[in-house]
């Protein structure tokens, strides 16, 4: 059992934990949830001593009575991988990209002196085998880069699981994922603790998850557990009020919607786009792979569509097409009746009147220049036009920033204020269209709430059109006006969102609701 105890920290004499007080029992799962900054990750790195220099700890860390925090640093490496592991919401990253796989997974085994290379290349082997990677498809010689976003989380718990710890601290392990991944990957979880006997410590945002999965639940708001107990008792009770306040935001539907005109703004018709495949003979060239076949659809001026599928059908390709970065092989593209043709240099009146925001805004700034610059950075295309100054002004107040947080990096704000930067970003050129890639499947849901409110107000106010690609169905849901479902490259149905979501009609549209994780209140 892992018991903490008045577990408090500081870093450098601010604080971060106060008082915190949880119990994780073996075959048991806890869930940990609150906003982002309230303490989650934190509480995971002091369990697993890994907190930053400068930080200050009282309370205890017991593990099977031992208080973890009198342990050297030593005794601590010994510890982690053995009896307690952790998995990253990046698997990317966690990840070495020059070694493969099986070196990966079998490195915990070797260091903690429990087998010899050979055998722990065989273990490897079997716990690829167990998170379902299996030897056929996936030989121990693969690399993180050549395997999808839920196959290299999949690695990340087989490392995790080798030596079959006693506590897995998984730090929200399914975020970036699409809904069949992210069922895989929790079903494949809730399987170990009940198969190996393991706690699990499930770390996320998202009450849907944690309520299909979690024994108990604690809420976390700035450094405290503000409530907890068994999850079908506090979903239901909801005592405290940020408790209530989680539950409405993850529920949550904006209320302004702009109505769209029927003149389509963007046209796709017969979209195709192939790659090259490896050569596997010398003398022998395999047939091109298709990622988009042959899609066509229209969006109106002033209309929201959503984009959904798994990870790997074609989405991101599709979405490259449209936005001239990727040439097609097939059909074609329109943006106000003027062609999008990748690799020609595209006028500058249709460049100005599109747009796009990504999923990471942090990764998408160059964290060396000020804000106002970054928000400029569309008009390297477009050409500075003289009231330039007055547009980034204009742009961050629309997103509800100040014209004064020009003046700012971007390191100096928070994950909400920064996706408010990339909106304002993509409206500093008055666009008519704004493709939005995955932009709220990060933000905790308080936050992605106030995006989607200001999304909603942003379309009704400047008459918006939104092209919305998401794994989330409930964001699709709360956002758009019609939905177009993509499965291995083509558009397997589409129509109006809420018909679609209520009565899908295909089985692929079918089975991605059923993946959806649905927050329920107990009865």
């Amino acid at each position: 059992m892992i018991v903490l105890d008045r577990l408090t920290v500081a870093i450098h004499d601010t604080p971060i934990l106060r008082g915190v007080s949880l119990e994780i029992e073996r075959g048991r799962i806890v869930g940990l949830v609150g906003e982002s900054g309230s303490g989650k990750s934190m509480t995971a790195l002091a369990l697993m001593g890994l907190l930053p220099h400068g930080a200050q700890v009282t309370g205890r860390v017991l593990l099977d009575g031992t208080d973890l925090l009198t342990l050297s640093e030593p005794r601590m490496c010994a510890i982690r991988g053995r009896q307690l592991a952790m998995i990253f919401q990046e698997p990317m990253t966690a990840l070495n990209p020059v070694q493969t796989i099986g070196d990966q997974v079998a490195e915990t085994l070797v260091i903690h002196g429990a087998a010899s290379r050979t055998e722990a290349l065989r273990e490897a082997r079997k716990r690829l085998d167990r998170v379902g990677l299996p030897a056929e498809r996936f030989p121990l010689s693969r690399y993180p880069h050549q395997l999808s976003g839920g196959q290299r989380q999949r690695v990340c718990i087989a490392m995790a699981i080798a030596l079959r710890p006693q506590l897995l601290i998984a730090d929200e392990p399914t975020t970036a994922l699409d809904v069949t991944t992210q069922a895989q990957i929790l079903d494949l979880l809730r399987g170990l603790v009940e198969e190996e006997g393991m706690g699990l410590m499930l770390i996320t945002h998202d009450l849907a998850v944690v309520s299909g999965m979690a024994d108990r639940l604690a809420v976390m708001r700035t450094g405290e557990i503000v409530e907890q107990g068994p999850t079908a008792e506090v979903l239901r009770g909801r005592r405290h009020p940020y408790t209530h306040a989680l539950f409405e935001a993850s529920a949550h539907q904006p209320e302004s919607q702009a109505s769209a005109t029927e003149t389509p703004l963007l046209q796709v018709r017969g979209a195709i786009r192939d790659y090259p495949v490896a050569r596997t003979r010398l003398f022998h060239r395999s047939p091109p792979f298709r990622a988009v076949n042959g899609v066509s659809f229209d969006i109106a001026r002033g209309e929201s569509v959503g984009l959904v599928g798994e990870s790997g059908c074609g989405k991101s390709t599709l979405t490259r097409a449209i936005l001239g970065l990727d040439p097609l092989q097939g059909g074609e593209i329109r943006l106000d009746g003027q062609a999008v043709r990748a690799g020609e240099r595209m006028p500058v009146t249709l460049r100005r009147k599109m747009n796009v925001v990504f999923q990471d805004p942090y990764g998408s700034f160059n964290p060396r220049h000020r804000v106002g610059r970054l928000i400029a950075e569309p008009f390297h295309l477009t050409g500075r036009p003289a009231d330039a100054d007055a547009r980034i002004a204009e742009a961050l107040t629309s997103v509800g920033l100040s014209p004064e947080d020009r003046h700012k990096f971007i390191h100096e704000f928070s994950g909400g204020q920064r996706q408010r930067i990339a909106i304002a970003r993509a409206l500093i050129t008055r666009p008519e269209l704004i493709v939005l890639d995955e932009a709220v499947s990060a933000l905790d849901v308080r936050v992605r709430a106030q995006i989607l409110d200001l999304l909603a107000d942003l379309r009704a106010r400047f008459a918006l059109a939104y092209l919305f690609i998401s794994h989330d169905l409930h964001v699709v849901r709360a956002i758009t006006d019609r939905v177009l479902v993509m499965r291995a490259g083509d558009i397997v149905e589409e129509g109006p969102t809420e018909k679609v979501l209520r009565a899908p009609a295909h089985p692929y549209t079918k089975a991605l609701m059923a993946a959806a994780p649905e927050l329920k209140v107990p009865a």
